[in-house]
């Protein structure tokens, strides 16, 4: 047990300055408590916890463009016109995340997820002032004079995931929320089976803190080496993290100490395409989400021995890149190349691939970009130029049998590599457009993890944590963002982390609020 001597009264301590553990402490505030508190391990500077290193997408059930107007900033209604967004119903929202899931996730934590986007956002919204757009540059393609978004996913922030994080601290300033930082939650403090307080490493100090109830909001283990070894496998390791450095398991830690049930895909990640040259062990505040690399639909990906080894047109990219980060993990090195030519590198983002961004390796010829590649760990000269070659015979013979097959990035075209005359072993099913046109682009990628899938098990309705010996949850203790276990499976779709992160937040920080009233 601790031996603080120093010792305070909240009516509610959120442990996690990010996305999800700002949602809980405002939501806690509004709902009666009267004096809410923050911990964070992390200087100030480091606010924000991953929530700063997205691009602020959020993924909800919606009625199409009409529904959405009144919240995006970046639209009036005369432009809406020439925007075609499909409503995206509950059960598409669902099946997206059973079906990346591969039928693992737990219905109820899905449904409850699900059911609170809408009202999400719109709280966001209104109450947070987040700026939220509708997703032009990474969720659109323009197609004759039309904006056509693809993918489900429609609402973004401005300047992302520092815009998301400079509406929070305005709200929760306003609101009258203290925060810590450079204070590291040490223990939960227990009285019978209830959490009624935690204990603190205050900049050194250890300091108890009485509450009738903690949220857990401080993230996954991904900036944990060592635990990313244990759990995701010793490949791991090498990963680059894409976010904050200070989320390393300890949120888990915790709660398994006092008895909680952890549950989930423990061998499962958010990863992505990476900037092979951003750091190892942390984001840049600066580029942020910059480092992301999803330009890849459009083009190719090739390991260091000049293979191939996804279909990089099986789906939408943000359908596909949580994986596709996991399986440049696999190649040799850790690394691939991402490659393009001519008619397509206009129409990648600049955020991601502009000259300040990324080093951009240009070759006259296919030769000629092989060899400055080899210089960038490209093992098989040679292989590398064959694979693209026989990719673009394919390319042509599936172009020649369907002429009436058109390019277009906004929908699953069906323009693929699979002809009767030539079938690749590994195809591109949609968007093969032939890499043939010089000069040739390439860029080096590795992998970024993001967050975790492994986590705590919850009662959906309330977010609070489960108990293992009980099967209940423990009395004052809950928990909401990346801790969450038990909604993502070896996949996930885009945007819904965040979204789920301000379902779960405002949920436990309801429950705080009965919990103080009775304190």
């Amino acid at each position: 047990m601790s031996t603080a001597s120093q010792e305070f009264a909240f009516d509610c301590v959120v442990v996690g300055s990010g996305h999800a553990g700002s949602c809980a402490a405002l939501s806690a505030r509004d709902a009666g408590c009267k004096r809410v508190l923050i911990v964070d391990k992390c200087p100030p500077e480091w606010v924000g916890g991953n929530g700063f290193f997205t691009a602020g997408a959020h993924r909800t059930v919606h009625g199409g463009v009409q529904d959405l107007l009144p919240i995006a900033q970046n639209a009036t209604p005369e432009a809406a016109k020439t925007i075609d967004m499909d409503p995206y119903t509950a059960e598409d929202f669902t099946g997206d995340i059973m079906r990346l899931g591969q039928g693992q996730s737990d219905p109820a934590v899905v449904k409850a997820v699900v059911d609170g986007s809408r009202d999400a956002v719109q709280w966001l919204a209104e109450r947070v002032k987040v700026p939220f757009i509708f997703s032009f540059h990474r969720q659109a393609y323009l197609v004759n004079g039309r904006q056509v978004f693809w993918g489900g996913l429609v609402l973004s922030v401005e300047d992302g995931g520092k815009g998301l994080i400079a509406a929070h601290q305005a709200a929760l300033g306003a609101a009258g929320v203290e925060t810590w930082f450079n204070t590291a939650a040490t223990e939960l403090l227990v009285d019978g089976d209830a959490v009624v307080g935690l204990v603190v490493d205050k900049e050194g100090t250890p300091v108890r803190l009485r509450a009738p109830a903690v949220i857990l909001a401080c993230g996954g283990f991904e900036a944990n080496k060592d635990l990313r070894g244990k759990y995701l496998g010793t490949d791991w390791e090498r990963a680059k993290v894409r976010g904050t450095p200070y989320n390393t398991g300890d949120g888990l830690t915790l709660a398994q100490r006092i008895g909680a049930r952890l549950t989930g895909d423990y061998t499962g990640c958010h990863s992505t395409c990476w900037d092979a040259n951003a750091p190892s062990d942390r984001g840049d505040r600066e580029l942020s989400n910059q480092f992301t690399k999803s330009g890849y639909p459009l083009g190719l990906m090739l390991n260091a021995r000049g293979q191939r080894f996804v279909d990089e047109g099986e789906d939408f990219r943000n359908y596909t890149y949580a994986k596709f980060g996991r399986a440049i993990l696999a190649q040799p090195g850790g690394i691939a190349f991402q490659v393009w030519d001519s008619q397509v590198a206009p129409l990648l983002r600049k955020e991601e691939y502009a000259d300040d961004v990324v080093e951009r390796i240009w070759g006259d010829s296919l030769e000629q970009l092989a060899d400055k590649l080899v210089g960038k760990g490209l093992e098989e000269k040679a292989a590398f130029v064959q694979t693209i070659t026989r990719y673009n015979e394919a390319a042509h013979a599936f172009r020649e049998e369907h002429p009436e097959k058109t390019w277009d990035p906004a929908v699953k075209d069906g323009l693929s590599t699979q002809s009767n005359a030539v079938k690749l072993e590994l195809p591109k099913s949609n968007w093969a457009l032939p890499v043939e046109k010089p000069p040739f682009l390439a860029v080096k990628v590795t992998c970024g993890i993001t967050f975790t899938f492994g986590g705590l098990a919850i009662d959906p309705d309330t977010a609070g944590v489960v108990s293992d010996a009980t099967g209940k949850p423990i009395p004052g203790l809950f928990c909401t963002g990346e801790l969450v276990g038990g909604l993502f499976y070896k996949n996930y779709p885009g945007g819904s982390g965040l979204t789920g992160g301000a379902v779960f937040g405002r949920k436990a920080g309801r429950e705080a609020a009965k919990l103080a009233a009775v304190a």
